[in-house]
């Protein structure tokens, strides 16, 4: 049965008992609304970790929108019985407040791969983007994180903050 986690102390003190157990922690950020790419990136993890996470959140930092945060599908319930079919060990499904406590006074600023393609018709989604998912990262502090090849973009934005801020963390495409 997978556990459900909706707090970062809850999920942080969760991991800290598979860290003592020596256990290769893997992550699958998701906005949810999972489907068979996602639930590739779930087996793949399953391989290569002892005890895989996926996130569901739909961060409202990647919308220039608002119509389009407020429009994109949540499956709560779906999502979750898929990661139970799969037995995966962990969902993380944090509210907005829990992630961003004080608002959105932080974020991450990109040049580079950001600018380009998407990033010239969605600015800064890229930036959105990396910021929740640096966020994600310092709260997992899993060892592996699993993107689809799909948004090629998205994944050299992910690989150029990893490399960026020297992020202990092995990005599988």
């Amino acid at each position: 049965m997978t556990q459900i986690y909706r707090s970062i102390s809850a999920l942080q003190s969760a991991l800290q008992r598979q860290r003592t157990k020596g256990s290769r922690i893997g992550v699958v950020p998701t906005m949810g609304a999972l489907h068979d790419g996602h639930l590739s990136l779930v087996k793949a993890a399953q391989k290569d970790c002892d005890f895989v996470i996926v996130t569901i959140f739909v961060y409202p930092t990647q919308f220039n929108n608002a119509q389009d945060l407020t429009t994109y599908p949540r499956s709560e319930e779906a999502d979750l019985a898929l990661l139970n079919d799969l037995h995966v060990d962990a969902a993380f499904l944090p509210d907005v407040e829990e992630i961003y406590p004080n608002g959105h006074s932080t974020k991450i600023s990109l040049d580079g791969p950001a600018q380009r393609l998407e990033g010239e018709m969605r600015p800064k989604h890229f930036d959105g983007v990396a910021t929740v998912v640096a966020k994600l990262f310092s709260i997992t502090q899993a060892e592996r994180s699993y993107f689809g090849e799909k948004d090629w973009q998205q994944l050299q934005v992910i690989k150029t903050v990893v490399k960026a801020l020297n992020l202990p963390f092995k990005v599988i495409g």
